[in-house]
């Protein structure tokens, strides 16, 4: 019998590679966490960074990710020997769907993050391959407080951001681990500094302190007056500074604010016209503050977002424009100007939720709002409302399996 050439130990690795992008080979010393009820919170809670995969054996894009995410635990295994500082775990959520459930998985395969047991709001969206998931962890233990060593060095934060900034006597006090926890947890929405002992003295008159610098050369700093230690009162806090009551919507986070499920109202404005923004700021925070987790509050750039403006039949030129998409229409906000009326804005919202919008979009008038006796009067004006632009940044259904949920008619 003739033998067949021993394949050089590049190729057998190239093979062995794309046997596990195909999965149909398991590395051997993966450390996968199968987590179920007995189990989940003991795990979660101790593991400072968690990377949980929750999937559906039947779901072929779960099948694919597999393999990928076994090795890319391997790595991480071997960058982070310690098994409480990274941990890879899945969720087989036919098996648990009450641990589904209760974070929300609407697809599959769903990868999110924990720090200490809490979820991360951003799951991971990236790349599904082992270099990318091995490179999120990494970026993931970076650790997101930059120490200065002057206070000059604070007169040069970048004054478009949000910063924090802690001055502490040391480093091994409950108040600065605290401040690390909540630091880790908005890594992505603010920017954080700390100064320590000798350089932070003349900033702790009174002890050590946290303080807020808001986006904006002018505007004051504001102070943290909550217990340091307390991570309840500094995650609340700081959470409320970071997190903007209006967030830009862009490509990168699309996918992230669409699937969180409720309508968008937004702001479609010039970068440069700073001017609306603000205005368009003040008056959501006047009016529809109690709004807050019924409807995003959002502001978009005219030129990257002209194709939702085309949808409305508006142009960059036109802006600034307000509108909401309620993910299965657009309706557009009569006129910018009127923003700053009294009530206006939060009318318009409140009209989405009663169905108001959508009834006249398709129906004309709505007869709630004619004079009385002339409701016979209204000639019924049938329309073809715009769809929805922004339901089309939700999640691919070519690299999820999506679950069905009932959307209302708004």
């Amino acid at each position: 019998m003739k033998l067949l050439p021993a394949l050089p130990y590049l190729d057998i690795r190239f093979f062995t590679s794309i046997l596990l992008v195909m999965g149909l080979s398991t590395p051997g010393k993966a450390e996968i966490t199968s987590l179920d009820t007995g189990n989940i919170e003991e795990i979660l809670n101790n593991a400072g960074v968690a990377l949980v995969n929750f999937y559906a054996d039947w779901c072929r894009f779960s099948q694919m990710l597999h393999p990928i995410f076994e090795e890319a635990s391997n790595l991480a295994r071997e960058e982070y020997p310690d098994i409480t500082q990274v941990v890879f775990a899945r969720v087989d959520c036919d098996q648990h769907s009450d641990i589904a459930q209760r974070y929300r998985i609407s697809k599959y395969p769903t990868l999110k993050l924990f720090r200490n047991g809490m979820m991360m709001k951003r799951e991971y969206r990236g790349q599904r391959s082992v270099a990318a998931i091995a490179d999120f962890i990494r970026q993931q233990k970076v650790d997101p407080i930059k120490e200065v060593n002057s206070l000059e060095e604070l007169n040069k934060v970048d004054r478009s951001k949000r910063n924090i900034i802690g001055y502490f006597e040391t480093k091994d006090s409950d108040g600065y681990h605290t401040f690390e926890k909540v630091a880790n947890i908005l890594r992505d929405d603010c920017v954080f500094f700390a100064a320590f002992g000798e350089v932070s003295q003349t900033e702790r008159f009174s002890g050590d302190n946290v303080i807020f610098k808001p986006v904006g050369e002018a505007v004051p700093d504001m102070v943290f007056l909550g217990s340091l230690p307390s991570f309840d009162l500094s995650y609340a806090w700081t959470q409320d500074k970071c997190v903007p009551l209006v967030r830009e919507i862009t490509f990168e986070n699309g996918e992230e604010l669409t699937e969180e499920g409720i309508p968008f109202l937004i702001l479609f404005h010039v970068k440069e016209d700073t001017e609306s923004l603000e205005q368009f700021q003040q008056e959501v925070a006047r009016q529809l503050i109690s709004e807050k987790g019924s409807i995003n509050f959002l502001h978009a750039d005219c030129e990257k977002f002209r194709h939702p403006l085309l949808h409305i039949q508006k142009t960059p030129a036109e802006c600034p424009v307000i509108a909401i998409d309620s993910f299965r229409h657009m309706y557009v906000f009569p006129e910018f100007k009127d923003v700053m009326i009294h009530g206006k804005l939060r009318q318009f919202v409140l009209d989405l939720h009663s169905g108001k919008l959508h009834r006249e979009f398709h129906h004309g008038p709505d007869p709630t709002d004619s004079t009385p006796g002339q409701e016979d009067m209204i000639e019924v004006v049938a329309s073809n409302p715009p769809e929805s632009s922004f339901q089309k940044l939700a999640p691919s259904e070519t690299r999820y399996t999506i679950l069905s949920r009932d959307r209302d008619e708004l």
